[in-house]
């Protein structure tokens, strides 16, 4: 076993040393003991006045463009693969997640690529047509004027285990000028710490305006002293855990959940020629094996139109063979005891079918893969996850929307491959349905910048507008010394 590995970021203002709790992750014939923070009420009370403080005192008089570049400067050591951080993230994570070290190195560069200057003013400008408003009060469009304030205390409560995915929602906090709080997921619990470190690094006085620590699900005093004091909460985990954090809020507060989805591609009769294919099935095999669909945007289903030069069967092949090949180059990462049965129970499911005559099952047992093919139009379902996905044969795409409709609630990201035309038609109808975002297949698993997460503002969601009407614009004009 390493050194243990410190987790998150506090600011120095403790009289009393703060707790931490070990956790040993092991994967990969290595161990990795990180040390969580554990702060007692009486610090979670501090630590909440602290930020709300700073955020008062501090982050309301610091430009955008200060946040800005002390986030892209953050940004840029962790993509320095020179740095030391990156070298410890690219030795630990895999570690501590599970996941191979390529996909590991993969994705913290796609992932902090996005949070680089020009994306984040993209990111601004996409939620804001004058991002000035967040720095004082700006002219509106139908007179008068306007300006955006964030919260002062924003709690992130982060969940699962895919790397650096918390910086959304944290960097999402630092760009509209929030305090923020970050309590991190057990099974990811590095990136957001160091990322915040590097921020403070950066820009000593925006460091004092955030936090990143810990608490045990569940321990009623310190998770009350948090809740208690936030203004706003931004939450990620299941939905039954989702339903007994908004019932511990306050009723003032704002909350802003992000729980379960469920995701799935389309491929359309003109993308299935000999030539393309092939490529169209690798990038398919791309967004299920990243991070194993643990994300919310990677898909569980393939719908395969007929009428193609390539039939469903035989693209169904395409995606086995490239699955199969990418198990070399990104082996899959140690399933538990209840993933291994999720997906036993649904290799099962699909056996019986194939029994009937309806399916058929590529991969056996023992392979890290497994891709079943349904003869006829089946409504989205999930999978069993990890490398377990159907391909769906149907007539028409069209019918796509109807068969989706039952899960809007959990609805999120299509991935498409067909031409223009009826791309939009396409999307009209899933967005009728509930689908929020529409990426290209070998995209789904990589937001970009400015994104709505769930169909969602990331910053818009975040702050409260104030207004001074146009009439008191003119009225103020009475009372000025020029005045008649």
């Amino acid at each position: 076993m390493s050194a243990v590995e410190q987790a998150g970021h506090l600011p120095d203002i403790f009289p009393e040393p703060v707790g931490r709790r070990v956790a040993a992750h092991t994967a990969w014939g290595e161990t990795v003991a990180v040390a969580l923070p554990s702060l007692s009420e009486g610090q979670a009370g501090a630590l909440c006045a602290h930020i709300r403080r700073q955020a008062r005192e501090r982050l309301r008089r610091m430009e955008t463009a200060r946040i800005v570049a002390a986030i892209d400067r953050a940004s840029a050591c962790l993509l320095d693969r020179a740095h030391p951080l990156r070298r410890k993230a690219e030795a630990l994570l895999p570690v501590v997640t599970g996941y191979d070290r390529e996909t590991v190195r993969l994705g913290l560069t796609s992932t902090l690529k996005t949070f680089r200057r020009p994306q984040l003013l993209r990111f601004l400008a996409e939620d804001f047509s004058d991002p000035g408003m967040l720095d004082g009060f700006r002219p509106a469009v139908k007179g008068g004027f306007v300006r955006a304030k964030a919260p002062d205390l924003l709690l992130h409560v982060w969940a699962g285990n895919v790397p650096a995915l918390p910086l959304w929602s944290l960097v999402a906090g630092l760009l509209v000028k929030a305090g923020t709080i970050g309590k991190l997921a057990s099974a990811e619990p590095l990136t957001a710490g160091w990322f915040a470190g590097l921020v403070a690094e950066a820009d000593p006085e925006l460091g004092e305006c955030l936090a990143i620590t810990w608490w045990k699900g569940g321990e009623d005093a310190i998770e009350g002293a948090f809740l208690g004091e936030a203004d706003c909460v931004m939450a990620y985990g299941g939905n039954a855990t989702l339903a007994a954090l908004r019932a511990k809020l306050p009723i003032t507060a704002r909350f802003l959940p992000h729980g379960h989805r469920i995701g799935f591609a389309m491929v359309a009769r003109e993308a299935l020629d000999s030539r393309r294919a092939g490529p169209l099935a690798r990038l398919a095999a791309h967004d299920v094996v990243r991070y194993e669909q643990q994300g919310c945007y990677a898909p569980q289903m393939l719908f395969v139109e007929r009428g193609g030069a390539v039939a469903p069967d035989a693209f169904a092949r395409h995606l086995a063979h490239e699955l199969a090949a990418m198990a070399s180059r990104h082996p899959r990462r140690r399933l538990d005891a209840g993933e291994a049965a999720a997906i036993a129970g649904w290799r099962s499911a699909h056996e019986m079918r194939a029994l009937d005559g309806g399916a058929a099952l590529l991969g056996d047992p023992a392979d890290p893969w497994s891709v079943a093919l349904l003869d006829e139009a089946a409504a989205l379902s999930p999978s069993g996850l990890n490398r377990t996905v159907a391909v769906v044969a149907l007539d028409d795409l069209a019918e796509v929307p109807a068969l989706v409709a039952p899960h809007r609630a959990y609805l999120q990201t299509a991935g498409i491959a067909a031409a223009p035309a009826r791309l939009l038609t396409l999307a009209d109808d899933l967005a009728a349905v509930g689908v929020t975002r529409i990426s290209a297949i070998g995209r789904m698993t990589a937001p970009e910048a400015g994104w709505h997460h769930d169909g969602r503002f990331s910053l818009l969601d975040l702050v409260t507008v104030t207004e001074i009407e146009a009439s008191a614009e003119a009225a103020a004009e009475g009372f000025a010394p020029y005045a008649d």
